[in-house]
């Protein structure tokens, strides 16, 4: 039978533990054993407020596969905590069409040539509150339709045929890359960027997603370059599906960092 202790910590010998076995201990912790933590004392909120120690960079090795450690496929990312955060917001393998796969950095997705299908993929988390970017990059043709954007959790992943599928319900907001058109509830909302003969989107350029569920506006940057408010969404829970309808085999890595 549990009992409480009795009695309150003596906080002072808790500060007096040594970095290096801080560092041991905190290695084998959960994440969310280490947000609590940091809650603990200002000497614990400070060390693990350092984003380059042996802590998070154990953690990274733990989680991340080498080659996404060893490539530049995270090079932009300034430190092991950012490098963990963004492995933790990525593709979701657990959720995405059947015809799509994971590869094992974790951050590059894959479509199989499958014929008459239209196929998505979800981020890991979504979001309900705050200021949050993402990157996306295609690396290979884009086919008869390609779309990024956002969705809820229940919107489709699947469906027959050669559609946008995100943007195809209310559940979901979308930027063909193909047409520059953006998609919602099944229809068009006009074209995007609004400029005169916009320039098609271009293989191997950054998209950058801009979601802001406090002001509820969808926005877009290409390569670095901001493109305006694509639209005002409702107050849901938004991760970050991409739509893979063609029939060549593009890889598309995702790129995540996050501002709160």
């Amino acid at each position: 039978m549990y009992k409480p202790l009795k009695g309150k910590m003596d906080i002072s010998k808790i500060t007096q533990i040594p970095d290096n076995v801080l560092e041991v201990i905190f290695s084998f912790l959960t994440l969310r054993d280490l947000r609590n933590c940091s809650l603990v004392c200002k000497k614990w909120y400070s060390f693990l407020n350092d984003e380059n120690n042996d802590v998070w960079r154990l953690h990274c090795i733990r989680k991340l596969a080498e080659e996404a450690l060893k490539s530049d496929l995270l090079s932009s990312v300034p430190t092991y905590k950012a490098k963990l955060r963004a492995f933790y917001h990525a593709w979701n393998p657990n959720d995405c069409s059947r015809n799509i796969y994971i590869k094992p950095n974790g951050f590059t997705l894959h479509r199989n040539p499958v014929a008459q299908s239209t196929d998505a993929a979800r981020g890991k988390i979504g979001f309900r509150h705050g200021r949050h970017t993402w990157e996306v990059i295609w690396e290979g043709p884009l086919g008869t339709v390609a779309v990024i954007g956002i969705a809820t959790k229940d919107a489709p992943l699947q469906c027959h045929g050669y559609v946008a599928l995100l943007g195809s319900d209310d559940q979901s907001w979308g930027w063909n890359l193909v047409d520059n058109h953006l998609l919602h509830n099944g229809d068009a909302q006009g074209n995007y960027p609004l400029l005169n003969n916009a320039p098609k989107y271009q293989v191997g350029e950054r998209i950058r997603v801009i979601l802001d569920c406090d002001d509820n506006t969808l926005s877009f940057e290409k390569n670095y370059e901001f493109l305006g408010v694509a639209f005002r969404v409702g107050d849901t829970c938004v991760p970050s599906p991409i739509d893979l309808p063609q029939l060549c085999d593009p890889d598309l890595r995702i790129f995540v960092s996050f501002k709160d």
